[in-house]
């Protein structure tokens, strides 16, 4: 699933090419991918409005629209947003194409139909079920090593589902979680409420740190995620222990190993990370 990097990246790639320009039409080919309205409502809302700006709300994609409306997309497992020219072929499974005004497209495609488009407005933002509850941002102001060490000594739950609960910390996916870990030194089965000082300094200084170089890396491609312009990201060459059992520690040299925490694959270091 496209994590916080990855989601900024397509919103920085996008945001260049499709800020005000307006939609034209809409085709939607597969209808269970438009929530909380129908296909026919959804066409009429958009077709003809300006695209006025681009944000990012945890690994939701924001696109605000001229008058009150806003598309709320979610990529989910394999969701792709590119913005490409309309003499393309449309490959399979793009089952959303916004018609823009400088002659290219904007189409979402979903191998597994999982992701969502869902129409809102500034005011309907906050009632969005999983996007009103999101924590904070981990790379804005609000986001502190005072609130880390504050919230997880409350925690009494293992670091690593505690870390990938959207409600806690907004963004955070498998890949990034394991990174962070790892240059921590924190064990994925640890209590947050053990966790020292220290650790927890090491912790939120390692949560910006991966998260800020995936980003510079326009985020990791395992398998389906591109970019606004279908271009792959990069972070996957610069990964310590996220899919790599079996493999040597970048820091110590000790096998990667991989276990199972909370139904999720753990990819870490024994010996950098003692439990």
């Amino acid at each position: 699933m496209p994590e916080l990097p990855e989601v900024e990246t397509v919103k920085r790639t996008l945001e260049k090419k499709i800020k005000g320009l307006t939609i034209t039409d809409v085709e939607i080919d597969m209808p269970k991918i438009i929530r909380d309205t129908t296909p026919e409502d959804f066409k009429k809302a958009v077709t003809g409005i300006k695209i006025l700006r681009l944000a990012r709300r945890g690994k939701y994609l924001l696109i605000y629209l001229s008058g009150e409306n806003v598309l709320v997309i979610h990529l989910r497992m394999t969701g792709r947003l590119v913005y490409t020219e309309a003499s393309e072929p449309v490959p399979r499974h793009t089952h959303l194409i916004f018609h823009l005004s400088d002659g290219y497209q904007l189409r979402f495609n979903d191998v597994r139909q999982f992701g969502r488009v869902i129409l809102a407005t500034n005011k309907t933002l906050s009632h969005i079920k999983g996007f009103k509850d999101l924590g904070p941002e981990p790379l804005e102001k609000d986001f502190t090593r005072d609130f880390l060490r504050r919230e997880l000594k409350r925690k009494r739950t293992r670091i690593k589902p505690l870390l990938l609960d959207q409600t806690f910390i907004a963004g955070l996916g498998n890949i990034y979680v394991d990174e962070t870990l790892h240059r921590a030194r924190i064990h994925p089965e640890r209590l947050a409420c053990n966790l020292s000082p220290r650790e927890i300094a090491n912790l939120y200084h390692s949560i910006c740190e991966v998260l800020r170089e995936g980003i510079d890396n326009r985020g990791t491609s395992m398998r389906d995620y591109v970019d606004g312009d279908g271009r792959t990201g990069n972070f996957q060459e610069f990964l310590r222990v996220y899919n790599r059992e079996g493999e040597k520690c970048p820091r110590c040299g000790a096998t990667i190993d991989r276990i199972k925490v909370g139904g999720r694959s753990s990819y870490y270091c024994p010996v950098c990370q003692k439990e």
